[in-house]
């Protein structure tokens, strides 16, 4: 039995230069299987458990400040995505360990401290730069 595979052109290369490439017309801050949207945030960046990543609107597109956003993002997405880490209105889960939220604040070994802080285990192992 045999079966056509198709005409489509993939990366087209000629004594070692690509002639070609793939083109997902999207933008450079893509990732694929997780939207990135601009929008206002109090905070650098956002992983939602519905996959997408949001970005500050105000960092500049293609900076660096955008590209660690970005993977600080992602460790906090691959977290979500193994179980690692999880959360709900009330509660941060991470590492079977629950921690209770309250008005934008985790109460984390008895002290409060802002969502996002660094001293946060799952900020802290997230961290990419101060």
């Amino acid at each position: 039995m045999s079966f056509k595979l198709g005409s489509s052109v993939g990366l087209k290369a000629s004594k070692g230069n690509i002639e070609t490439k793939f083109s997902f017309n999207r933008d450079d801050a893509s990732i694929p299987g997780n939207p990135i949207e601009r929008v206002p945030l109090d905070a650098l960046g956002l992983a939602d458990k519905n996959g997408t990543i949001y970005i500050n609107e105000e960092i500049m597109p293609g900076s660096e400040i955008e590209r660690q956003t970005i993977m600080e993002e992602m460790k906090h997405m691959t977290d979500l995505k193994t179980g690692k880490l999880d959360y709900d209105d009330n509660y941060i889960y991470y590492r079977g360990e629950s921690f209770e939220r309250v008005d934008g604040e985790i109460n984390y070994n008895g002290k409060m401290y802002p969502e996002g802080d660094s001293k946060l285990p799952w900020e802290a192992e997230a961290k990419i730069f101060d």
